[in-house]
């Protein structure tokens, strides 16, 4: 069945409207998020009360190569997201080495609660889910540590002037609204036109097919090719934005529970691949450190899941065999 050319423009007139509606909508959802965070997270660094606390941030940070400041952005990431930490980041002054860590952590553990819920409602415990991807952020960000070579950090210091004084409220109120002005912009560039390309990906059924095209992909990352769909709408739309798919698909079918725990351990660790890696390019973090870690590390759980059920279940067996033969 042919579609005419009117019905062909129909539909990219309502995906591209749909599109710009919920991008704006999330923009309006994100600035509410963004801007107290960055205004406050301003105020902490300008009035010096962040670096009060290094006694009890420093040794965790310090294993993670990151300065004791570093912990606020951790924070407001676990339970804010992306958005938050971005935010946070675009006023404080780490040197590039430190805000990759802080990237690579934020993109495995960002927004935990709201999306530990969602996989608790899809396949799995959700305060295992919780666990295991805040245990992953912390050796994921240690292992990277140790590849860049960043050394133990010195700790971030109030911005101040030529004189050695502390830059002026009024100054630093100025920096912080036009820097903040700039990232909103650069992230309303980024939003507004994946959101157009999800929404026409959607009306126009790329999304199946693109999932059967994935389905090597998927088996090569370790997991079913029953599981194509929900990997696909993670690795897409992120665990927030494709709760709504992913609950309601593991609903309407019956997955293996064994294959549905390793979908999960590896979308926890690895999801959101565009949209949240895109939003640090404004911050100037190389691509590599946004996309490579984390997939490399969801790859290697789903493969040492698979192999640690496997020895369960031949543990299983020959004891089993054991007891048939004693008796």
């Amino acid at each position: 069945m042919t579609h005419s050319p009117e019905s062909f423009f129909f539909r990219i007139r309502t995906g591209t409207k749909a599109g710009l509606k919920k991008g704006w909508s999330g923009l309006i959802w994100l600035l509410k998020i963004l801007v107290p965070i960055s205004f406050l997270t301003a105020l902490l660094v300008h009035f010096g009360i962040i670096y009060r606390l290094d006694f009890l941030l420093t040794p965790v940070m310090n294993w993670l190569s990151l300065p004791a400041s570093a912990a606020l952005v951790l924070i407001i990431g676990l339970f804010t997201g992306i958005y938050g930490t971005v935010a946070a980041l675009s006023v404080m002054a780490f040197s590039m080495d430190h805000m990759i860590l802080m990237a690579v952590f934020t993109l495995i553990s960002h927004n935990l609660i709201q999306e530990s819920i969602v996989q608790g409602n899809s396949g799995i415990n959700p305060f295992v889910a919780a666990a295991f991807r805040l245990i992953m952020a912390f050796v994921v960000t240690f292992v990277c540590a140790k590849i860049i070579g960043v050394t133990p950090a010195l700790e971030v210091v109030p911005v101040l002037d030529s004189l050695g004084a502390r830059v002026p409220f009024l100054s630093m109120l100025q920096e912080w609204g036009v820097g903040t002005v700039k990232l909103c912009l650069q992230i309303f560039c980024i939003i507004m036109p994946l959101m157009v390309l999800l929404e026409l990906a959607k009306i126009f059924n790329i999304i199946q097919m693109i999932t059967r095209v994935f389905s090597p992909v998927v088996t090569l990352l370790g997991l079913d090719r029953s599981c194509g769909m929900l990997w696909l709408t993670a690795a897409v739309f992120g665990l927030a934005y494709g709760s709504a798919v992913i609950v309601e698909e593991t609903r309407a079918n019956e997955y293996d529970k064994e294959e549905l725990i390793k979908l999960h351990l590896s979308i926890g660790v690895n999801h959101a691949m565009i949209e949240d890696p895109m939003l640090f390019l404004p911050l100037g973090i190389p691509l590599f450190w946004l996309w490579i870690p984390r997939l490399i590390a969801a790859v290697a759980v789903t493969y040492l899941f698979s192999a640690l059920s496997r020895a369960r279940r031949l543990y299983a067996k020959r004891a089993c065999h054991k007891k048939i033969r004693n008796h």
